[in-house]
């Protein structure tokens, strides 16, 4: 059975905007469920290898078979060694270490705002250091907004970290994965990189650095785990989730979302996550949604919104996670 293209693209938007808000809920749940950070960014890696690692070795094969030298990290990655460590460092480590420890400082209504809310921020800002891309007047006005936002959001538990709270480093934290994906979005654009193979070579880059030395300072007693602590499901969930769900299906459906409605009504249907991720933090977390929260994701979303309402079509970049997102 063949489905209309109208039927491919409503299908990817809805099930990218799923999972990019079920990211945030998820990974802020798991805050409470034994895990620590750095256990969910191993399921999460190991849960994309699974699938990524085979599916890039058979992508490889033909150009194996026929004698050419493709690829990089022992012929896990299609991509050069450069872009692979400079994208993979910042795509597939940092932005997963910085956000699930995140996760265990602030809740998932600051996720909302300050991930996916402060991403085309970062990404504009950097696309213009490095890029040398103009920013129009209509998207200034949007990064403005998004300022605000921020701001509201993060900078009121600054001021409560005089008090001993420790929300603010949740929120740094969240800010910083917002620019570490950012920057890896710059890196993929100015390389011209493929989405599919960018994702496998950040996926290998993050298999054959985190995974090793995460696993032999865990045995050398250098870092605390509860990998042995928790019963195996909720570690099959994660990879499931975190690595299959957040870094495959949605990087897939996230590219055929913009493949059907393009770049401007890709960012525009996207805006929907931190609205909905924050909704979704209040009905099923019970989270607060104080008035600085409502204040700053209104902000945000009309930033976002207003950002792309005259943007021009253009060159798909491939942002696949929000988480991941993203």
């Amino acid at each position: 059975m063949r489905f209309s293209s109208k039927t491919v693209g409503l299908a990817s938007a809805v099930i990218t905007v799923f999972i990019w808000t079920g990211f945030i809920v998820i990974a802020r749940a798991s805050a409470s469920r034994g895990l620590l950070p750095l256990d969910i960014a191993l399921a999460r890696i190991l849960g994309a290898s699974a699938v990524l690692l085979p599916w890039a070795w058979w992508l490889m094969r033909p150009a194996r078979l026929a004698g050419q030298s493709v690829g990089s990290l022992g012929g896990l990655s299609p991509l050069p060694l450069a872009p692979t460590v400079q994208a993979g460092f910042l795509g597939g480590l940092l932005y997963a270490v910085l956000a699930y420890n995140g996760f265990f400082f602030a809740p998932a209504a600051h996720a909302s705002v300050l991930m996916p809310g402060s991403l085309p921020l970062w990404t504009t800002l950097l696309a213009w250091l490095v890029l040398r891309e103009k920013v129009s007047s209509a998207r200034a006005v949007g990064l403005g907004f998004i300022v605000l936002g921020d701001v509201l959001v993060g900078g009121a538990s600054l001021l409560m970290a005089f008090d001993g709270g420790e929300v603010w480093k949740g929120d740094l934290l969240f800010m910083t994965a917002a620019c570490c994906w950012a920057a890896y979005s710059v890196t993929v654009r100015r390389h011209g990189l493929d989405a599919v193979r960018a994702t496998m070579a950040i996926t290998a880059f993050a298999f054959v650095t985190f995974v090793p030395v995460y696993l032999g300072l865990i045995g050398m007693g250098v870092l605390p785990t509860h990998l042995t602590q928790v019963p195996w499901t909720e570690i099959v969930f994660q990879a499931v989730f975190q690595g299959v769900g957040s870094v495959v299906i949605s990087g897939i459906t996230f590219t055929q979302m913009v493949r059907h409605y393009g770049p401007v009504r890709s960012t525009m249907i996207t805006a929907l996550v931190p609205g909905l991720s924050a909704l979704g933090a209040v009905w099923f977390l019970g989270e607060p949604m104080h008035w600085n929260l409502l204040a700053g994701l209104a902000l945000v979303t009309s930033g976002i919104l207003f950002g792309v309402r005259q943007a021009k079509p253009a060159v798909v970049t491939p942002t696949l996670a929000v988480g991941g997102k993203a």
